[in-house]
């Protein structure tokens, strides 16, 4: 007969864990509740400070600035492209019109000069400490309605000057409706400023106002 199966070995026993390994592991999740701590610590004073309005309101108020600038002077030079292209033109043929129908590429100019009133309003009340976030809003309000009311006007006014200079040519009585187009085109961007100056003025008086109880 077969020889019996030897018997299977024996396990060794388990052997506890070295105790330095034990300490390094209690200093590793020790780390990292002391972690934890510091970004909860770092998490509540970014909540507090963002109350105040210190951290994230300026960002808003040099946005408002910029809108009311750079849209105004892109409807300004729209308008005064458009309205060049069609002087240019007319004045090839009738060179005597061309400082009579100047006034489209003056009033496009005008538009920038009221991006320029509510950029400097804006950026001289921004002040690194006690900005808070109403004020922020209140000026990126303002000068986006500024910019963008600006933008608008100047797209009308370039494509209106275009287009009148060249029938103005043609036409020397259409030069009477065509400067009354263009003065309700020009509204436009003055409705813009009037309520980017409220908008801004009312920002200044929310920082003024103590807080109630």
């Amino acid at each position: 007969p077969p020889p019996p199966p030897p018997p299977p070995p024996l396990a060794a026993p388990a052997l506890p864990p070295p105790p330095h390994k034990s300490k390094s592991r209690e200093m590793v999740s020790n780390t990292r509740v002391a972690l934890l701590g510091a970004c909860v610590a770092v998490c509540v004073m970014q909540a507090r400070a963002a109350t105040d309005g210190d951290q994230v309101a300026p960002f808003f108020g040099f946005m408002g600035a910029m809108s009311a600038l750079v849209f105004s002077c892109m409807g300004a030079a729209y308008g005064t492209a458009k309205s060049g292209v069609g002087i240019a033109s007319m004045g090839v043929m009738r060179p005597e019109l061309v400082m009579k129908s100047i006034v489209p590429v003056v009033m496009a100019g005008v538009l920038g000069i009221y991006g320029l009133i509510i950029a400097v309003i804006i950026s001289t009340n921004i002040h690194p400490v006690g900005y808070t976030l109403f004020q922020g809003y209140a000026h990126l309000a303002s000068g986006l309605s500024c910019g963008l009311s600006g933008l608008a006007a100047g797209m009308a006014i370039g494509i209106v000057g275009d287009a009148g200079v060249r029938a103005n040519a043609q036409q020397p009585k259409l030069f009477t409706g065509m400067i009354l187009i263009l003065i309700f085109a020009e509204a436009l961007a003055l409705y813009g400023l009037i309520v980017g100056i409220i908008l801004s003025s009312s920002g200044a008086a929310g920082a003024a106002k103590p807080d109630s109880p």
